[in-house]
């Protein structure tokens, strides 16, 4: 049981509201009918938790957890549930940060004020929605301490139990989540962040009820609640512009506030749904800003002029059903980490997604996948880092009617690898086990230069540093890309081999080097070179 609410427990409550919006996204997808019923709610809150997980993770020390936490889920928010999670996530932030851990009490105000300051960041609040479940659990909590109950457990409790009866009362509420049986998802997914608090304070998960679809307003109950909460038009939320609509998110960079006042404003006057976040970051504010809107040229142009819009992302409001998949056809998805490499890959018969400056996320993966329109998909992360997302896409991919199977591959050269021996013509489950099979048995290696000062399995690096490593782990360090290939590839073959394969990065010296080093020191070593390999990994090694 914890007494106060620490930055290392703010880590903790992170990363179970992540295991369990992981384990919900599917049924909070289905709750999805508020603002547009695009069925993505549970995924955009789940990725947007993520992106504060993966800030915190990668953070150095001095900075509070709260702030990082904040910062990763403004720039990495997704949705519009997803930019007001953000938005209380920075609310709390505010609050919290650089302060002592809080207690009951000091927990209870940060929860009500980040409630507070999400309904401030929505130009057109509806009730029955997100926000609704937020103000409630902080109104819960304060009255908790009003009452005496001022202990943090009592507390997270208050908060957690008091958002769940709000949610319970949304589809009075709002129309649309009455007439199809659903309670509001942005306010379930808030609701399971509240109690993976709990968990986190008391060590005890809250029993709660399935979150499932109840009945619709066709029945006399619901009718009857109907007639119960009618108010007349302005209980009616304000829809999203006529016409298919689309949503637009982007982060916007190089402005200040009076800026972003007149491009909300001018948003406004566009669409509907529109969420504009602030948040500091080391070289300076930025807002995520989200709308849904019928002129999509406009809502960008509107960004370029109040400042630097970038990762600017655009998704119909109405999307295309997948393509219903081809029996019997086949098909290999590999996620790579650079342009020469998708263009090797694709050169094989691959479908490939290229990983970007912000890395790859599930819907790119579970896009590609349903792309190929095959019945059978064979899946490359071709990076430990990515197996998570790609077994996330294909748990997805599988919901749709796709048979799809992880190789986890550690490295492009494992891919490789396993696309060597695919044949189309065994058995699916057969072909899936040889490419596995292929891929565990080649070891990969990789050249890379160390940006930062570190203790490595070699020993201790410093900044410019090239790193030779084997199987994930440093095995060589040196200052000459060349000797440490050298020696790395003596290493790796140390344990022999037969085909080593090379991947080269830009430096095109550099696999010169390695491979007159293989024919001297490694003369019955088959030698297959590819050139373009991503930037930021100098020499890419398989060894078979």
């Amino acid at each position: 049981m914890l007494p106060v609410l620490d930055e290392a427990a703010a880590g903790r409550w992170c990363r179970a509201a992540v295991d369990a919006l992981s384990g919900a996204r599917g049924r909070l997808d289905e709750l999805n009918v508020f603002p547009v019923p695009d069925g993505d709610t549970g995924t955009n809150l789940l990725l947007t938790a993520e992106a504060a997980l993966a800030a915190l993770d990668a953070a150095g020390e001095g900075e509070s957890a709260w702030a990082v936490l904040a910062r990763g889920a403004v720039l990495g928010a997704r949705g519009n549930s997803g930019t007001i999670l953000a938005q209380v996530m920075r609310g709390l932030a505010d609050r919290l940060a650089g302060a002592p851990p809080a207690d009951g009490p000091a927990f209870a105000a940060a929860l009500q004020g980040a409630a507070e300051t999400a309904y401030a960041a929505v130009a057109d609040p509806a009730e029955g929605t997100f926000l609704t479940v937020a103000r409630a659990g902080g109104e819960a909590a304060v009255a908790a301490v009003a009452e005496g109950r001022s202990g943090l457990a009592e507390v997270v409790r208050a908060a957690a139990d008091g958002a769940r009866v709000a949610l319970e009362a949304t589809p009075g509420q709002l129309a649309v989540l009455r007439e199809a049986g659903v309670v509001d998802a942005g306010g379930a997914g808030l609701c399971l962040v509240l109690d993976a608090l709990v968990t986190t304070v008391t060590g005890v998960e809250p029993a709660r009820p399935a979150l499932v679809r109840r009945r619709a307003a066709g029945d006399a109950g619901a009718a009857a609640a109907h007639r119960h909460h009618h108010h007349g038009d302005r209980d009616v939320p304000h829809q999203p512009p006529a016409g298919p609509g689309s949503e637009v998110q982007y982060l916007l960079a190089g402005t200040d506030e009076a800026a972003v006042a007149r491009l909300q404003t001018r948003l406004a006057g566009l669409g509907d749904s529109l969420v504009v976040v602030g948040v500091d970051t080391p070289t300076g504010r930025e807002w995520n800003v989200h709308v849904h809107v019928a002129d999509v040229g406009a809502a960008i142009e509107a960004g370029i002029e109040a400042g630097r819009p970038y990762r600017i992302s655009v998704t119909p409001l109405a999307p295309v059903p997948p393509a219903a998949p081809v029996q019997g056809a086949r098909a290999v998805v590999a996620v790579v980490p650079s342009e020469g490499l998708a263009a090797l890959f694709a050169g094989e018969g691959v479908f490939v997604v290229t990983c970007g400056p912000e890395g790859v996320t599930e819907e790119d993966v579970l896009d590609e996948v349903l792309g190929t329109t095959a019945a059978a998909v064979v899946l490359l992360p071709n990076d430990p880092a990515l197996t998570p997302v790609a077994s996330r896409a294909a748990v997805r991919a599988r919901e749709l009617g796709r048979e799809v199977a992880v190789v986890p591959t550690r490295s492009p050269v494992q891919g490789l690898a396993a696309i060597a021996v695919a044949d189309p013509s065994r058995h699916f489950g057969d072909d899936v086990v040889t490419m596995a099979e292929a891929a565990a048995a080649t070891r990969w290696a990789e050249i890379t230069v160390a940006e930062q000062e570190a203790l490595t399995t070699a020993g201790r690096c410093q900044p410019g540093d090239v790193l030779g490593s084997a199987e994930g782990d440093v095995v060589v360090i040196g200052p000459d890309p060349a000797t440490v290939a050298c020696e790395l590839l003596d290493r790796l073959l140390s344990a022999g081999g037969e085909l080593a394969t090379l991947v080269i990065g830009p430096d095109h010296r550099l696999g010169d080097a390695a491979c007159a080093h293989l024919s001297s020191a490694h003369p019955t070593v088959e030698v297959v070179r590819y050139d373009g390999g991503a930037a930021g990994v100098p020499l890419l090694v398989g060894v078979e």
